[in-house]
């Protein structure tokens, strides 16, 4: 037999499709090959004939088998996931719904790709799914009309939305921000703490080290960029990269600074103990602690925190980041900064390669900026995340030329006791 190795196949698939997904995984099994699957999917669990879960944690609070054993016998251990998965945690529903704000935004006539004169109503200062099968025309009505139209209204951008007859309320809104899982940082130079804008910061405090003082140091001494405070063999990148002729690039570490990326002037500043250097490589949870008292650079780690990215170095290097990794710390930027009440979030399938403890976390901070008077709009198929919310739109019937329409909008309730909708098939036995 054949080994084959899947990772994440259920990623962008609704539970229908996903459940054809596991018979086509079974009759390769059956056929004598043996199948080995990366996956957070529930039903995908219960139907494998073996479970091996790592943990306890995620980065460096990971990294050992934590459980394992057929379905039956690992549902009896105590890791995180089969806490899950036999229903000693589960993901809360709300006990009511949100009312909103009384406003909507209305889009009627969409009709590109497979859409069919499709008026959408968004009721403001709700979560909204928008849900529905695979290919059923979600993001070309999300992503590909609604999301352009609303760039063009607020930031004059050029990018032409498909075609629709109008839209009405835009007024009540003040500016759209897409938060997807693109990465954060080209290069391996970019890294959260330069993404969330507190980098700068940081450097600041290291000015004011009276040493530092004393030797006249500015905050660019303390970058890995500039020449100055750098070391300039590896010119602040920690690494080296030896060509290799035919093969692929080799990366070393710096022998002259070991990877610390600065040169030994700029190691001799110490901020409460730790050079610049030392606070790259904390952990965020370690940051919290050792910013407590700067509530500038407090306020940001705490956020980075909350959307559960406590084990992420500083400098950690943007390219190291998961999609969803990157889409938290895009998040707690979000968080982080003074918002208004009244901007619409737009959230393609944000629970991409999340286990059920990572999706709690993030409904919270998802949540909590519904609680201000936002209006936030995600795309999902992800049961745990569909139930939450205080209004469905929901696609279909099909994928395709048999899609397009909307086939029942309201609350998860409601859509559960819907007759025609996939979505809602499958949102019953959730919602018991």
């Amino acid at each position: 037999g054949i080994t084959y190795i899947l990772d994440e196949p259920s990623i962008g698939l609704h539970q229908r499709d996903n459940l054809r997904l596991i018979e086509a995984l079974q009759e390769l099994r059956d056929t004598g090959n043996t199948v080995l699957v990366v996956e957070h999917d529930k039903e995908m669990m219960l139907q494998s004939d073996y479970i091996i879960d790592l943990g306890p944690g995620a980065g460096i609070h990971g990294g050992r088998v934590v459980a394992s054993g057929d379905p039956v016998s690992f549902m009896k251990q105590h890791s995180q996931t089969a806490e899950y998965l036999n229903h000693r945690k589960v993901i809360e529903i709300p006990e009511k719904r949100r009312d909103g704000n009384g406003k909507q935004v209305l889009l009627t006539g969409a009709r590109g790709h497979n859409l069919q004169k499709v008026d959408l109503h968004l009721p403001l200062g709700k979560l909204i799914c928008v849900t529905g099968v695979s290919g059923s025309g979600k993001s070309s009505l999300i992503n590909g009309t609604l999301y352009p139209l609303m760039m063009q209204h607020y930031y004059h951008s050029n990018r032409k939305p498909l075609p629709f007859n109008s839209i009405l309320g835009l007024e009540h809104l003040d500016k759209v921000i897409e938060i997807d899982q693109a990465p954060i940082g080209r290069t391996p130079r970019s890294n959260p703490v330069t993404y969330i804008n507190v980098f700068t910061e940081i450097r600041q405090l290291f000015t004011l080290v009276p040493e530092a003082k004393i030797r006249g140091y500015k905050p660019g001494r303390f970058s890995f960029n500039v020449k100055g405070g750098r070391c300039e063999h590896c010119e602040g990148g920690g690494m080296r990269v030896i060509e290799m002729n035919f093969l692929p690039d080799v990366e070393v570490e710096c022998e002259v600074c070991r990877g610390k990326r600065y040169n030994r002037e700029t190691l001799e500043i110490y901020y409460k103990g730790k050079n610049i250097a030392d606070v790259l490589d904390m952990t965020v949870e370690q940051a919290v602690a050792f910013f407590e008292h700067i509530p500038k650079i407090y306020r940001k780690m705490k956020t980075l925190e909350e959307v559960g990215l406590g084990y992420i170095r500083l400098g950690q290097s943007s390219t190291t980041l998961s999609g969803g990794e990157a889409q938290r710390v895009k998040l707690a930027e979000e968080l982080s900064r003074k918002d208004t009440g009244n901007t619409f979030y737009i959230l393609d399938e944000p629970t991409t390669g999340l286990h059920f403890e990572d999706i709690r976390v993030l409904m919270q901070v998802i949540n909590s900026l519904v609680d201000k008077g936002n209006t936030v709009l995600i795309i999902e198929h992800n049961l745990d995340v569909i139930k939450m919310a205080d209004h469905i739109i929901d696609l279909g019937p099909e994928g395709g030329s048999g899609g397009g329409r909307i086939i029942a909008t309201g609350t998860p309730e409601q859509i559960a006791s819907h007759q025609h909708s996939h979505t809602g098939h499958y949102l019953a036995d959730e919602l018991k």
